[in-house]
């Protein structure tokens, strides 16, 4: 088997498939998260804790000398990174645990038992007479 056909083979695989696509979904719902946290959940929260930015939190180590800039420990962007994360831990917490309770839901709802073909019948009815005519006591003569 040659490099070529080998990569073909892995490259189809489905495990590779759907990993991809749970990449780029991945990707694309990590925008929309952070767009909620940022846009929807910091605002009232920076309003409610009276408006403090913590990526503006800093502590300078060594001031700016000529056209060297300072050297700054900016520890208020970690805080707000742990805020972040633990915003969008509890939201895909959340959403996970909504997704389970729908499939809870979906698991206990009772399923109706196939209807069986017209072969399926045809064949119990065969059976079904088979059954009958062997139980009928049968005249010797």
């Amino acid at each position: 088997m040659g490099v070529i056909s080998e990569f073909k083979a892995f490259a189809v695989k489905g495990n590779v498939v759907d990993m991809a696509v749970g990449i780029i979904i991945g990707a694309a719902f990590g925008k929309i998260v952070s767009s909620f946290v940022g846009d929807v959940i910091m605002p009232p929260l920076g309003l409610l804790i009276g408006g403090v930015d913590f990526s503006d939190l800093a502590v300078t180590l060594k001031a700016a000398v000529g056209d060297a800039p300072a050297v700054m420990l900016a520890y208020g962007k970690f805080i707000q990174s742990v805020i972040d994360f633990i915003i969008v831990a509890f939201a895909i917490f959340m959403g996970v645990k909504a997704i389970n309770r729908l499939k809870r839901e979906e698991a206990v709802a009772p399923s109706l038992p196939p209807v069986p073909s017209k072969e399926e019948m045809l064949l119990g009815e065969i059976r079904d007479l088979l059954k009958l005519q062997n139980e009928r006591p049968r005249n010797l003569e």
